[in-house]
């Protein structure tokens, strides 16, 4: 009962070549890596560099009264990885949506056998860009206009003229708009939103997988690998801040566990097991047991965690900001058609809500979830998207064993606030999926 999951690849490749070569200027590209440097002496603990790569990241500073502070200068920075000071060498400021490009990086140094021309300066740019993400796939059928009305609050509330924008469907609504400046596409794109979520009943009576209901799983592995693919083409795109708008119910790869096994007792007449697979029947004979099931999904919760790292380690990476909607917002009982018991319920809205706050807490977004007041979070969306200073560095770190760095920004300024992201994580080595665990 896979859903009809439209293919995305031409549509990730035009929204970078979008951005690569539309109107609107960006700023310098970091320089290519230059040619490894052969290590001297017999030192086994000499690390070989095989590539640099400009380090960015979003900052916002406000004063005691939540006001953005506009005026600081390159110099009142300080950027701190791993507790060691960095060199800056990118600054740039966003204020009311326009770019100042104050410090560009240095250009990169010529490599052997290439002769390129100089880049251009870039000009100030206004507008901002935005991603939204609807991952339909889990959004519920039955909450589809309240899903619109959701979207039309975003397309007046959050996408100003000048913006550049596009929007990605995950499952049946089948939407891929490259990024575009053209607000007519997203009020067609709006009309075509529809909630293809799985509801209780589906999951119940989806037969058993080795993990627990393979269809669960299936569904937000499409999601997490379209969103990543997104986020690896926001990465070519240099000091903006990329505000990822991740519209979903969430997650939860062990929905309703008690409820599924007294379904299968029912179904296929097997008895019931506790949580760790052993019979419930008293007798302690546990003969009968399926020993696939018996393991099947005890991992479920690590599992999800872990492919929620995953997620966020690229966002990190790429210096994209993900900022996370429950357009259920309070959510209160079940349908009464359903059979489901009123715990597990709210277990499954407890895990399915903490995944899209860890996604956003993860990226240094903000998560609208279990609340009905969307306008407060689209302008809290709004302001953190218009003020802003992008800072750039080169990690005086050349190991790349040490693949997770802490990132500390401080300004000298003070009586300040300072909101930035707190960790990068370095590429995967060639030929590695990057998903490591």
């Amino acid at each position: 009962m896979h859903a009809n999951i439209p293919s995305r690849t031409l549509c990730v490749c035009a929204m970078a070549a979008a951005v690569l070569t539309g109107p609107v200027t960006f700023a310098q590209n970091p320089p290519a890596a230059p040619s490894p440097q052969t290590p001297t002496g017999n030192d086994p603990q000499q690390v070989i560099r095989t590539g640099v790569e400009l380090i960015t990241t979003d900052v916002i500073v406000r004063d005691g009264r939540g006001q953005f502070v506009a005026d600081l200068k390159k110099d009142e920075f300080e950027v701190y990885e791993d507790g060691v000071k960095q060199q800056m060498v990118s600054f740039t400021l966003t204020h009311g949506g326009r770019v100042y490009n104050v410090a560009a990086p240095p250009p990169p140094p010529p490599q052997e056998g290439i002769i390129l021309p100089p880049a251009r300066p870039t000009n100030d740019a206004a507008g901002r860009i935005f991603l939204i993400f609807v991952d339909d796939l889990h959004l519920d059928f039955r909450n589809t206009g309240r899903i619109r009305e959701l979207f039309k609050k975003i397309s007046k509330e959050l996408i100003h003229e000048g913006d550049m924008f596009g929007i990605v469907s995950t499952g049946p609504s089948s939407i891929s708009v490259d990024l575009t400046y053209d607000r007519k596409r997203l009020d067609q794109a709006i009309n075509k939103i529809t909630g293809g979520g799985l509801a209780p009943k589906d999951i119940l009576d989806v037969p058993e997988g080795a993990q627990g209901p393979p269809e669960v799983r299936y569904r937000a592995h499409v999601a997490f690998s379209t969103a990543n693919d997104i986020i690896a083409q926001l990465a070519q795109v240099h000091n903006r801040r990329k505000a990822f708008i991740y519209v979903s119910n969430g997650y939860d790869f062990n929905p309703f566990q008690d409820s599924r096994k007294k379904q299968d007792q029912e179904r296929y007449g097997v008895p019931s097991q506790n949580a760790d697979g052993s019979d419930a029947s008293g007798d302690g004979s546990d003969q009968t047991s399926d020993p696939f099931r018996k393991q099947g999904n005890q991992f479920h919760y690590a599992d999800l965690v872990s492919d929620l790292s995953w997620l966020t380690r690229n966002a990190n990476r790429a210096n994209v900001t993900m900022y996370t909607i429950d357009p259920r917002g309070l959510v209160g009982m079940p349908d009464l058609d359903e059979k489901v018991d009123m715990v597990e319920w709210q277990n499954y809205v407890r895990t399915s809500q903490d995944s899209l706050r860890t996604i956003a807490e993860l990226t240094g977004g903000y998560a609208a979830v279990n609340q009905n007041d969307f306008d407060k979070a689209l302008k809290r969306i709004d302001a953190e998207t218009s003020d802003y200073y992008v800072v750039g560095y080169y990690s005086n770190n050349p190991d790349p064993r040490k693949r997770n760095r802490a990132i500390e920004i401080k300004v000298t300024r003070p009586d300040l606030n300072v909101m930035h992201r707190k960790a990068y994580t370095l590429k995967a080595p060639s030929g590695s999926s990057g998903k490591t665990k």
